[in-house]
């Protein structure tokens, strides 16, 4: 599909703590979400700073299909900002996409680690989500994000 939604948003302002549930994510062009750890310098890779770790996204889909192997992992467990419905993410690597009205580059799959496994207490969770972990953006163009907004793919 070419045309998805935001369903939830996320950010936290430290490394290995929880992940709030935002009304807005204000993206500043270049830098991040502010208030976000990867703006803040306080992420986990914040010392190894690259363009692809200013936003996250991830498919609501990928993580309802947890739920028939037997894990679970809710939208702010995911460590992702994004939580989005309709879309197939892993299409838009290398592309220019608009959410709400922010122009994002999607740079790389965003795999799952062994934190995500461990903090979670489900083995098996860094397996299932190989590939399904959604993807890591560059923000191009300031501007918020709100849930219900649209995700598009730019020509």
């Amino acid at each position: 599909m070419s045309v998805g939604t935001v369903l939830t948003l996320h950010t936290t302002k430290k490394m290995a703590e929880v992940m709030n549930e935002a009304l807005i994510l204000r993206c500043i062009a270049g830098k991040g979400i502010d208030g976000d750890r990867y703006m803040l310098g306080t992420g986990t890779y914040s010392k190894k700073p690259e363009p692809g770790r200013q936003l996250t996204i991830i498919e609501s889909e990928e993580l309802e299909a947890l739920i028939k192997i037997g894990l679970h992992c809710t939208s702010n467990q995911s460590r992702r900002n994004i939580i989005s419905r309709g879309i197939s993410l892993n299409n838009l690597v290398g592309k220019k996409i608009m959410v709400g009205e922010v122009k994002l580059m999607v740079h790389r799959l965003c795999q799952p680690c062994t934190y995500l496994e461990k903090k979670l207490k489900q083995p098996g969770l860094k397996d299932a989500l190989w590939d399904k972990g959604g993807v890591k953006c560059e923000i191009l163009t300031y501007g918020n994000i709100k849930p219900n907004d649209k995700i598009s793919v730019l020509s």
